[in-house]
């Protein structure tokens, strides 16, 4: 999480709060209390157990970082403390709806008497532009990797699959309809779509085993970093399992010109998100550059 300055043996304040890195060793109780009943409720809602994880994980820090009971917290602390941050915007993205969520149920749970939800200003999403995976990328990966992990970058490349959705992959998530193999996906936040696969890579799916295509020998399937572990060795240095999604994208929309179609194959909520992963090729740069000049 933040980065902080070393412990100079109690938890060093300013007139706005806690300072950068201040810590204390042991969550305060009432952060416990609070936190558990809040992933609770999140856990009431369907959100995922990865999910849980992730938002426990980013409010304990925070917990330990202010050094005081919610309650105790004061709209200019959470500022400061976010400010003094030297996460990434993603990163940043996530810790913020991870304060906004736990603040706006606390306040309406009766455990904070003043709202703190909105407090944090909204991240700025900066311009990004795609990255997809050239082909000596692909093909070099495809040629170090093991069949497992082969597979794995064929679900990321081939069907648009995010590393947490490859890791869920079951073998009931495949099936045939109207003649063409279809592929179940686990998104984000619970949610699911489906599309279509080749069947050369449905078949590949079916054949890894009876339930979870890639389990982890305890009964459930590998986490979403394992997988991105796994990828990341046989990518070169500067891909990653992301770069094989922008790919796919890239491709899809150069094949189709149907942006909304991506979209959903993508499981985007929004058409500005999936711009960014579609790239425009050399070829098609410098066609618009030629039919400008004549």
């Amino acid at each position: 999480m933040g980065a902080g300055l070393p412990d100079r043996g109690g938890p060093a304040t300013s007139r706005r709060g806690p300072l950068r890195g201040s810590r204390v060793k042991a969550l305060p109780r009432e952060w416990e209390w609070s936190i558990d009943d809040y992933l609770h409720t999140l856990a009431a809602a369907g959100q995922r157990e990865a999910t849980l994880r992730l938002r426990g994980d980013q409010l304990r820090n925070m917990a330990r970082c202010l050094a005081c009971a919610p309650e105790a917290v004061t709209g200019v602390m959470l500022v400061d403390w976010f400010g003094q941050q030297t996460w990434g915007p993603e990163h940043r993205r996530s810790n913020r709806s991870a304060a906004h969520g736990f603040f706006s149920w606390a306040y309406r749970a009766g455990r904070v008497s003043v709202y703190l939800g909105d407090t944090l200003p909204v991240v700025r999403q900066p311009p990004s532009s795609p990255r997809p995976a050239p082909d000596d990328v692909w093909d070099s990966a495809m040629g170090a990797a093991d069949p497992r992990t082969r597979l794995m970058l064929r679900l990321a490349a081939e069907a648009g699959l995010r590393r947490a959705e490859v890791a869920a992959v079951h073998v009931r998530d495949v099936f045939i309809t109207h003649g063409a193999c279809q592929l179940v996906v686990h998104g984000k936040g619970g949610k699911q779509r489906i599309v279509p696969i080749s069947d050369d890579l449905a078949g590949q799916l079916r054949r890894r085993a009876h339930g979870w295509v890639f389990p982890d020998g305890f009964g459930g399937h590998l986490s979403a970093r394992w997988v991105g572990t796994l990828v990341r060795r046989v990518l070169p240095d500067g891909y990653s399992m992301h770069t094989l999604r922008h790919r796919f994208a890239s491709r899809a929309y150069r094949g189709t010109r149907n942006l909304r179609a991506v979209q959903t194959l993508l499981g985007h909520a929004s058409i500005a998100t999936t711009q960014r992963y579609t790239a425009v090729d050399d070829d098609e740069c410098r066609a618009a550059m030629m039919s400008a000049q004549s």
